[in-house]
């Protein structure tokens, strides 16, 4: 891996930079030799840090990625590793919690070179390219200004091998790009159509006067071209998800087609069917039209006479994740939409309907584009109040970084709220998983509180705009 070098030392735009006479790449073994020599030379003999060795179990670590900054001869001036924390919970998985620690620069490179600071930034990007949800590192406090001008937070100060230092995070973006990306505009845009009081912003709508729960779901144009089959499969299991998480019980389907020629529209129409069948839901009519821009809607009708509302926590309730963890990623979707449901039996299908009556929550939301994340904050947002979220709590695939299933598209994935006095181990289906992760408290947006006690934040403010429910 090689990191542009005017991007990682920060060249003014428009200023004509002088060939660079380093570079910023992932370490090989010779390279490794060296950085861990000028560490010796750095750590024990000129600061005393050490005693004899700086070598600890990171450096044994088969995760831990080493970047150097080596000239074009290759003379190693510096280098910084980026790890998994070393903590108890993450020795044998990707929490996504990841830390940079040895920083080191050779002494003729200190001044003006912008090595150090080079380094820094390629240890972000690094982080952020492997899903790291938290970026942090323990700095020496004589050096702390540079992290701060780079953009990293101070969280406090720390004696550490007997000389101050400080703990400071870089902040990750991730989660609150995807917000921003699939519901931030919605406050606005719906003002008016939100939905009535209790139930705005819910993922169906109890239609006034009857029993009926109505749900409403698209998909993405790009994944009907895509992948058509997979669309249709996927329109009756995002609506059927919307319908279960108020509790009610799938009775039929409509759908829109848009499709180029008959034979695409066959393909998605095939997917819809499949996906139909095995939920056991009948699709009671609809609409195609064939030559235009692929596109798929579904809308669903299901009946419960006591529809569980996606505002109804409040501060003190306990948040609880139920997950079908079988299966593996969508092919072409890795790190994106996890494939939970081709595998599975009708049987096995229709008891996810079950969860939501089973859990009897004071509030539930289906996991959708926004994630894992996204989605507790929109029932924190709707009921008022904020969500902090326990990340090793959350049931994860073995086959998932943490980061990846906090922020992708699960299948079926349930984020409810209880009562503290709910049961803590509900009867629910053999195949799930289902456990309290976390707590709604006063406030807004969604913490993530991780094994050491620190809580960052995933989302700052609300997630829709819609506010709370009633």
């Amino acid at each position: 891996m090689s990191l542009d070098h005017g991007i990682l030392t920060g060249t003014r735009p428009g200023h004509v930079a002088a060939p660079p006479t380093w570079l910023v790449v992932q370490a090989g073994p010779a390279e490794l030799t060296d950085y861990r020599r000028l560490r010796r030379e750095v750590f024990v003999r000129e600061q005393g840090l050490f005693d004899v060795s700086d070598h600890d179990d990171v450096d044994d670590d088969a995760r831990t990625v080493v970047l150097v900054a080596r000239t074009q001869d290759g003379t190693v001036l510096g280098g910084v590793r980026v790890h998994p924390a070393p903590h108890p919970a993450t020795a044998d998985r990707d929490l996504g919690w990841w830390r940079g620690s040895r920083l080191v620069v050779a002494p003729s490179a200190r001044q003006g070179a912008g090595v150090g600071a080079a380094l820094v930034r390629a240890a972000c990007a690094l982080a952020e390219s492997v899903g790291a949800l938290r970026f942090d590192a323990t700095v020496q406090e004589r050096h702390a200004s540079l992290f701060t001008r780079l953009g990293w937070r101070s969280r406090g100060q720390v004696d550490l091998l007997g000389h101050p230092h400080v703990e400071v995070d870089w902040p990750i973006e991730r989660t609150r790009r995807l917000v921003a990306a699939t519901k931030s505009p919605l406050g606005s845009l719906l003002a008016g159509l939100a939905g009535p009081d209790g139930f705005r912003g819910d993922d169906g709508a109890p239609v006034p006067g009857s029993d009926l729960v109505a749900a409403c779901d698209a998909i993405i144009p790009s994944m009907v071209e895509r992948d058509p089959e997979w669309a249709g499969w996927c329109a009756v299991l995002v609506n059927v998800n919307d319908l279960s998480a108020m509790g009610a019980t799938p009775v039929g389907l409509l759908d829109a087609v848009a499709a180029r020629d008959a034979s695409f529209a066959r393909r998605v129409l095939s997917g819809l069917r499949a996906g139909a069948q095995a939920w056991g839901v009948p699709v009671l009519g609809g609409h195609t039209q064939l030559g235009v821009p692929a596109a798929l809607s579904v809308t669903a009708l299901g009946r419960t006479d006591r529809p569980v509302p996606g505002g109804g926590g409040r501060p003190g309730d306990r948040l609880r994740v139920t997950a079908d963890l079988g299966g593996d990623w969508r092919p072409g979707y890795r790190g994106a939409q996890w494939d939970s449901s081709s595998h599975r039996t009708a049987d096995e299908l229709r008891a996810l309907g079950t969860v939501v009556p089973r859990l009897a929550p004071t509030a539930a939301k289906d996991v959708s584009m926004s994630g894992l994340v996204g989605t507790t904050g929109m029932l924190a947002e709707a009921s008022g109040c904020r969500a902090v979220i326990d990340v090793e709590r959350v049931p994860t695939p073995a086959a998932a970084t943490t980061g990846d299933w906090l922020t992708c598209f699960p299948g079926f994935a349930m984020v409810t709220a209880e009562r503290s006095d709910a049961p803590t181990d509900p009867h629910l289906p053999a195949f799930v998983e289902s456990r309290s992760c976390g707590d709604l408290v006063p406030g807004r947006g969604v913490g993530l509180r991780w094994p050491d006690g620190v809580v960052t934040e995933a989302v700052t403010s609300t997630v829709t705009g819609m506010g709370a429910a009633s």
